[in-house]
């Protein structure tokens, strides 16, 4: 090419490379929940972007010709906002005691996976496809050898740019890999085929890892109740009622799970949660320390809290159509507080909850029993997220806690926060 045509070429392709660096970035910040992202993988993908930038910005001559990352930068962020994609804890880094690479550890379609990633040309040369397939046989022999507690389920290949049908077969025949379909189609109110999540040229495929890490779900829980009409007559129809009423009852596998802590169990029945906030308030400042005394602030910051975003409105919509579950410990954990710190009406709703859930056995995942016991990793806590875990379910929770220490290990899990609430006795 004519260096007096290359050199304003190559200064609009860095130009547009920066402005698609700044972009994603401004994607990561504001576009990527929490429940997509734990906070040490978006540092680390937002480390490595603006790296990217740097070097833009750095480039000696506008006529030099540039090797940019953003595509495949931005090929990750495409990946992590799939429906079906949660609790991404680590990002673009080596798998522990080993030199396999990952770009993506997280939970896709409730299930532990790892992701490797490529946004190359798929006309690229064939030693190109070479290292591609030698990479994603060190990470198949990575997963396959990797503790239980970070062990996947299945490894993602994502092509967003697509790969050759010689390539497919390729990778079909000598990773045992099955081609998937990953784009999500909205079929409410009657429009079918209006896709809600796409990755247009893009080519997914699967490869099964053995594993213990789930357990079929073969055994039903060991108790569940029946609505309570009189009960539901003495409560009235209020926002409580409307959140129970709609979890789903009876034993259908179909129907998906949500597991709750203790935490979130207290939040549903709470004073504050149900209509006593303003009187909390109200109250004289000297009694209301005299009934929550060190947790005074604790306290007026959950009723300002509940005054400016009512909790109970949020959490129908998280558990709409679910069925709730909760674990022996949990039971007898929630019992037990109720019995001393819930007022009339914070037990008549306990019981009133625990009629609409199904109470199943302690049964933590085999990957959360691997987990060392730690002052922040409980063995309480592990046997509370492990159940949900074994029932392939999100736990709902406010103990941050746990849910950041379990990210800092590397493993992904399905967890589900919402705002604390405590019990009030009203």
């Amino acid at each position: 090419m004519d260096p007096s045509i290359a050199q304003p070429f190559v200064s609009l392709k860095v130009e547009q490379a920066k402005r698609r660096c700044l972009t994603l970035q401004d994607e990561i910040l504001n576009s990527l929940p929490p429940s997509k992202l734990a906070g040490a993988a978006k540092l680390t993908l937002l480390r490595l972007l603006r790296a990217e930038l740097r070097f833009l910005l750095r480039l000696p001559s506008p006529s030099t010709p540039i090797t940019s990352n953003i595509a495949y930068f931005e090929s990750i962020v495409r990946v992590l906002l799939h429906p079906e994609l949660t609790h991404a804890s680590r990002l673009c880094k080596p798998v522990p005691s080993s030199s396999a690479h990952v770009d993506i550890v997280c939970t896709f379609r409730s299930s532990p996976s790892w992701f490797i990633v490529s946004a190359r040309n798929p006309a690229g040369s064939r030693r190109t496809s070479g290292l591609l397939l030698s990479a994603a046989e060190r990470t198949l022999l990575a997963a396959r050898s990797a503790p239980i507690t970070i062990r996947p389920d299945s490894v993602f290949l994502v092509f967003s740019r697509g790969v050759s049908d010689e390539a497919a077969s390729t990778i079909r025949r000598h990773l045992g890999a099955l081609e998937i379909d990953a784009e999500i189609e909205n079929l409410e109110e009657g429009w079918i085929g209006v896709s809600s999540w796409v990755m247009e040229g893009s080519r997914w495929f699967e490869v099964k890892i053995e594993s213990e890490n789930h357990e079929c779900r073969d055994e039903f829980p060991i108790s569940a109740s029946a609505k309570d009409e009189e009960d539901e007559v003495n409560l009235g129809k209020n926002a409580f009622c409307d959140l129970i009423a709609c979890l789903r009852l009876g034993r259908d596998d179909k129907v998906d799970l949500i597991n709750f802590d203790t935490t979130a169990l207290i939040a549903m029945v709470s004073g504050i949660s149900n209509g006593h906030s303003e009187r909390l308030l109200r109250a004289p400042e000297g009694e209301m320390r005299q009934r929550f005394k060190g947790n005074y602030m604790f306290v007026i910051a959950q009723v300002t809290s509940e005054l400016e975003q009512p909790i109970l409105i949020e959490l129908k919509v998280v558990l709409e159509g679910k069925k709730g579950i909760i674990c022996e410990s949990v039971h007898s954990e929630f019992k037990e507080l109720i019995s001393m710190c819930g007022g009339a009406n914070e037990k008549l709703r306990a019981a009133r909850l625990l009629k609409h859930l199904l109470i199943v056995r302690d049964s933590p995942s085999a990957r959360i029993c691997g987990l060392p016991t730690t002052r922040k990793i409980a063995e309480k806590n592990k046997i509370i997220f492990g159940t949900g875990d074994h029932w392939h379910a999100p736990t709902l929770t406010a103990n941050m806690g746990f849910v950041r220490a379990i990210a800092q290990t590397g493993m992904s899990l399905l967890t589900i926060e919402h705002r604390p609430r405590a019990l009030t006795g009203f």
